[in-house]
């Protein structure tokens, strides 16, 4: 029982460092939030920390996931929404969070090294996205709202690099409107009506 109450309490302080650690990096930045900062915050050491995680880079993965699993809780209320309605507003958010937009380009990017524990976060959630668009694809050929010969797994390739695409420019240069552009390659593409763009 003793060893059950540890666990339990162990995988609690763990949530409360994700968390609290996404609270911060969106607050302060990526670059302000160094691992001693995030340990301070949830009142440990940085040695009390990494207790909880292999390395820095396992905790950055680590609150990449929690914040996607938080953006789907959050987005996913309303079970008729299109989902790529519920994908335009996620980019619309994106942008109140600079800091985490540039931890996940960041990590994005290193995790191109198969050996970076970011590696496997990135593949998978490529996988769940291709499967998701994909579903979306496959439902609109069989109602004619696609054509026939649209590439499912094409079409989900290229939204999602066009989101990660966009999320780096606009760090770069803010003033880039990453929803609306979005949008603007979704009506294009036949995914969204054009009566509907405005609204998300």
């Amino acid at each position: 029982m003793a060893q059950r109450g540890s666990y339990a309490k162990g995988i609690a302080k763990r949530e409360e460092i994700l968390t609290t650690a996404l609270d911060v990096i969106a607050r302060e930045g990526y670059r302000g939030a160094s691992v001693k900062e995030l340990a301070e915050a949830v009142g440990l050491s940085q040695a009390g920390l990494l207790h909880y995680f292999d390395s820095k880079d396992e905790l950055f993965t680590a609150i990449l996931r929690k914040r996607d699993e938080l953006d789907l809780e959050t987005y996913r209320t309303e079970p008729d929404v299109d989902p790529l309605r519920i994908f335009l507003r996620v980019m619309r958010h994106n942008a109140d969070v600079p800091g985490l937009v540039e931890l996940y380009t960041r990590l994005n990017a290193e995790a191109s090294d198969h050996d970076h524990p970011a590696h496997q976060f990135f593949a998978e959630r490529r996988a769940t996205m291709t499967e998701l668009f994909g579903g979306l694809v496959a439902e609109g050929k069989r109602t004619g709202r696609y054509p026939a010969d649209l590439d499912t797994a094409s079409f989900a390739l290229v939204l999602t690099a066009a989101a990660d695409g966009l999320q780096t420019l606009w760090l770069q240069d803010p003033t880039i409107d990453m929803a609306s552009e979005l949008e603007r390659l979704l009506v294009s593409l036949g995914a969204l009506s054009p009566e509907r763009s405005t609204t998300a």
